[in-house]
């Protein structure tokens, strides 16, 4: 693999670095654009001082960006990535805020959401198409550059990326709840150099080995990413995350909020769309199910589509990272280089591996069953896909390459107790299968949902 392709100078994906950028994100705008910055302070429902800001006052928010000035002409001379990645974070935030305030309104009265702003103001559109071309993404609030792997602050530079050592450059809510849903995010990504790393040296391996060693390497990374995740339910209070959801959605798949598409004011008069933030635009999984061969249980449907769509709303260095990935594991290459040189200790490693990956996936389905679905009916994530759906279809991949695996290990195997893997399995199998009956019912309910976790003894909180 190229390294030097997985690089914007930004980010650069490798065993130092993982998914994280390259250094610390600016917190705040050159002072040239201090207004802009004066209004990305002002916007979220708590600012700093404890004071209401913009998004806590119906028509504020619409009121101040009519007076702010348009800075093309500035961010079209701006060559620094540091700079640029700044203001595409600004212009994200400003632009979801801006068009989705009538929909938080809307749910603070009704708990429903209610329909968005269609035309982006030129003043916000103009600067952001231009900045977004600059970095080559779409110009809509993203994971990388603006959400969260771009927008963390830290509050000691000598302590690590833990997200109690993190603040938010840009936020909507400005509350606690949100700071450490988005920057667990961050939290987690300090385990990506490992993960990145042990792949890296697999890629290198002559023998046994060496392949051993870097799937040790690739547990280790991810059992640490399952710690640190777990802690979103303290980092989090789940019934407050409507506080800031709705400011995340995107227009694609959102008919419900955003009609046909949003105008972007002086670019088109076309409406575009374009899909909203959501964690499953981060790294770490897709690059796990590639390595350990997931992705060849992949279902072939729309959800899949999906999934293989958010490669697009990547960084481009990243989107090189994970394709040339996918060619060098081409073949399921990981599993049968593990059964062509009889390696029962690789094989039960990859287990392992796929149980990390498990967990992730089920603990990312209890955090919707407790975080959306308890939360509102509307059945739509962020990303605009169904809320019920498409999850299961991937946590269906994982337990069927386990079941696979698990059938080549020999009985009396002394790596892992195999008759114990092969009960837990059938837990996994029958929770999910359990849940999906009971939300392919007329009516489901989400804590019934939910607390079947704590019956098979797979609860995550």
């Amino acid at each position: 693999m190229n390294l030097d392709r997985y690089s914007d100078n930004f980010f650069e994906v490798n065993h130092l670095n993982g998914f994280l950028p390259k250094k610390s994100p600016l917190a705040v705008l050159p002072e040239r654009y201090n207004e802009l910055q004066v209004l990305i302070d002002e916007m979220p429902i708590k600012k700093a001082n404890g004071q209401d800001g913009l998004l806590a006052i119906e028509g504020a928010i619409e009121d101040a960006v009519k007076k702010l000035k348009n800075y093309k002409d500035l961010v079209k001379n701006e060559d620094d990535i540091f700079i640029n990645q700044a203001l595409f974070r600004a212009y994200a935030f400003l632009a979801s805020a801006y068009l989705l305030a009538p929909s938080h309104f809307s749910f603070q009265k009704t708990k429903k959401y209610g329909k968005a702003h269609r035309v982006l103001p030129s003043q916000i559109s103009e600067p952001f198409v231009l900045v977004s071309k600059k970095l080559d993404v779409y110009p809509f609030l993203d994971y990388h550059y603006a959400y969260s792997l771009g927008n963390y602050v830290k509050i000691e530079d000598s302590k690590g990326y833990e997200w109690e050592n993190l603040a938010m450059a840009a936020k909507f809510s400005g509350m606690d709840d949100e700071r450490g849903f988005i920057m667990l995010h961050v939290d987690i990504n300090q385990h990506s150099p490992q993960l990145v790393g042990s792949i890296l040296d697999f890629l290198k391996s002559k023998d046994n080995s060496g392949v051993n060693q870097s799937l040790n390497n690739c547990l280790s990374s991810m059992k640490s990413i399952n710690e640190r995740r777990q802690i979103m339910w303290q980092a989090s209070r789940w019934k407050h995350y409507n506080d800031f959801r709705v400011f995340i959605m995107g227009i694609k798949g959102n008919d419900e909020i955003f009609g046909d598409g949003v105008i972007y004011e002086g670019i088109s008069e076309e409406p575009v769309q374009y899909r909203g933030q959501t964690g499953a635009q981060d790294n770490i999984i897709p690059t796990a199910d590639i390595f350990t061969g997931v992705i060849n249980y992949y279902p072939s449907n729309d959800l899949t589509k999906y999934l293989l769509d958010l490669r697009s709303y990547r960084p481009k260095c990243i989107q090189n990272f994970l394709s040339d990935l996918k060619d060098e594991m081409k073949e399921n290459r990981l599993f049968s280089y593990i059964k062509k040189t009889n390696n029962e200790e690789g094989l039960c490693i990859l287990i392992q591996i796929l149980d990390e990956i498990y967990y992730f996936r089920n603990g990312h389905w209890q955090f919707v069953q407790k975080y959306i679905m308890a939360n509102t009916k509307y059945a739509k994530a962020t990303g605009g896909t169904p809320i019920i759906s498409w999850i299961p279809n991937q946590i269906t991949a994982v337990l069927n390459y386990m079941s696979d695996v698990l059938e080549l290990i020999p009985d009396n195997s002394s790596f892992i107790d195999k008759a114990l893997f092969s009960e837990q399995l059938s837990k996994k199998i029958s929770l999910l299968d359990k849940q999906l009956q009971l939300l392919h019912g007329d009516n489901y309910n989400a804590e019934d949902v939910f607390a079947l976790n704590k019956k098979h003894k797979l609860n995550d909180d």
